[in-house]
């Protein structure tokens, strides 16, 4: 519901916010952070997780069913919270909804280039963000400049099984990180909404000189400043929600799903929608 008070219009209809799993739960805390007057609607689809070995029309598939579905609650903004989903769907979405659809990787290279001081940036991503080549694409887009990939397919099970620190974690972040880190980078993107829990051990295994860029929150900037210039920002004193849906076994989603959001979860809902 869009309504007009003395000083500026105020929409009180929810965002909508998917991801293939868990890791989209990242960029919800962060818009909660960002925005906590706005009511969010998060959507997993924990059927069909990972994304980011899938090829591009199933991806596409996908994310028009869960889009759908979202858009049944008049959601005001749509974010792709999963970088596959943003690498392979972005474009279609934004042709076919009626509301403007934000993804995660725009938001992160924007966020890369500011922080880069030599111009040499790292990606780590799935292997189908990686193969996409999407940040290489939105960062050269913006500007030129250096940027050096590495697939990490065992940072997801790693997360997902807690193992975010110990000998384990530093030995495959190390196996990884080491191609980048040879290219003398200055700045590291973590391109996959799981990644942020590894943040502390990336960290201790990247060193001091390299900035990390988390695009969950660069994310929540970008629907912040969105909401902002089209005037669709929620009442202060309006009564917000959280709902969650998902498309297979909601009780481990409400499990693992508490690693990856700061809040109290509340209950979660399986849907029977997607093919």
């Amino acid at each position: 519901m869009q309504v007009r008070t003395k000083n500026r219009t105020v929409n009180n209809r929810p965002i909508g916010i998917f991801d293939s799993g868990f890791g989209g739960l990242t960029v919800m805390s962060a818009i909660v952070e960002a925005l906590p007057s706005e009511s969010l609607i998060y959507f997993g689809d924990t059927a069909h997780v990972p994304y980011g070995s899938k090829s591009k029309d199933i991806v596409i598939k996908y994310s028009k069913e869960i889009t759908s579905f979202l858009m049944k609650f008049k959601v005001k903004l749509i974010v792709v919270a999963c970088n596959t989903a943003s690498a392979f769907a972005l474009s279609t979405l934004r042709k076919t909804l009626k509301v403007p659809v934000i993804g995660v990787i725009e938001p992160g290279s924007k966020a890369a280039i500011y922080a880069s001081k030599n111009r040499k940036i790292g990606v780590i991503g799935t292997e189908g963000t990686i193969n996409s080549e999407s940040y290489v694409r939105e960062i050269n887009r913006i500007s030129r400049y250096e940027v050096y990939q590495q697939a990490c397919p065992l940072f997801v099970p790693l997360v997902e099984e807690g193992w975010n620190s110990g000998e384990i974690a530093d030995s495959i972040v190390k196996k990884y990180i080491k191609p980048l880190l040879d290219k003398k980078i200055d700045t590291l993107v973590l391109g996959c909404t799981h990644y942020p829990l590894l943040r502390e051990t990336l960290k201790k295994n990247v060193g001091r000189g390299i900035a990390l860029i988390d695009s969950a929150k660069a994310t929540a900037q970008e629907v912040k400043s969105i909401l902002e210039e089209a005037c669709l920002l929620a009442d202060l004193k309006s009564r917000k929600f959280l709902k969650f849906y998902v498309s297979d076994n909601p009780k481990k989603f409400q499990a693992i799903g508490s690693r990856f959001f700061s809040k109290e979860m509340p209950s979660v809902k399986k849907i029977k929608m997607i093919s």
